[in-house]
């Protein structure tokens, strides 16, 4: 579950173009590509080409097959992938609040690095993506995480995340952070001492000013608690944001040296 690098509205229109072209060959019998082919054939050889080499004709089909699907022109199409991406940036969009403490704690510049874990790696990693992070999500479960990607991949975002199946105590950070945000089940996972290992980890690994969000915290056997998160979060400022009617958040932000 690789990550790809950020892309232009131009190559990314291409990428739409070329998966598009590539879904429909899929989805017709071989009887009609063949067809399409004998039709690249003839309107090449009635263009007098110098040579009919396999690269012209893959063209050609590709320009057939583009035709009959009348795919928009790329100014056609980005009017509107900007549109769209102006909705991806709402945070109602993915079923967040504007007072989401998510939203008003999180202000990314432009290719801010966060890592998203447990149960936070759905609606959370999605609307960062959407607002220009570079995500990486991590969990134990590499369903959860398939369904993350391949909702990015439906909008256009899949460039933007990173799946990483496997628990917290296993991912090293490659680069600095900018923000961590998780679930407490995430860290229920871990023993104490992993859970040690790892805040320090991903304390260390987050810039000047970065910020980590604990969501969902609750009782349980191994969950950790509010005394817990201070004493790990000491010398960083710290909050927590209770609801009546929403889980927990614990907040905890790096002071800038």
């Amino acid at each position: 579950m690789g990550h790809r690098p950020s892309r232009s509205l131009k190559h990314e229109y291409e990428l739409f173009v070329e998966r598009e072209i590539e879904n429909y060959k899929e989805s017709v019998p071989r009887s009609a590509l063949l067809a399409i082919g004998d039709e690249a054939v003839a309107a090449l050889a009635s263009q007098s080409q110098l040579a009919l080499t396999e690269l012209l004709l893959c063209e050609e089909v590709d320009r057939i097959i583009r035709a009959r699907l009348r795919l928009p022109a790329y100014q056609g199409w980005r009017r509107r992938r900007l549109k769209e991406l102006e909705q991806l940036r709402r945070p109602e969009y993915w079923g967040l609040t504007p007072d989401h403490v998510l939203v008003r704690e999180l202000r990314p510049t432009a290719e801010s690095r966060v890592l998203v874990a447990g149960m936070a790696a759905g609606e959370s990693a999605l609307f960062l993506a959407a607002n220009g992070c570079d995500v990486t999500a991590v969990d134990e479960e590499i369903e959860t995480l398939r369904r993350v990607l391949d909702a990015a991949e439906a909008v256009g975002l899949a460039d933007r995340i990173q799946g990483t199946a496997g628990g917290l105590s296993a991912w090293t950070p490659g680069e600095p952070l900018f923000a961590v945000v998780c679930s407490a089940d995430a860290l229920a996972a871990l023993s104490r001492p992993e859970r040690e290992r790892v805040f320090e980890v991903l304390k260390s690994a987050t810039r000047d000013g970065g910020v980590h969000l604990v969501e969902a915290i609750a009782l349980g056997a191994n969950a950790p608690s509010l005394d817990e998160l201070r004493t790990r979060y000491s010398g960083w400022s710290v909050s927590v944001e209770r609801s009546d009617d929403g889980p927990t958040t614990f907040l905890a932000r790096k002071a800038v040296a």
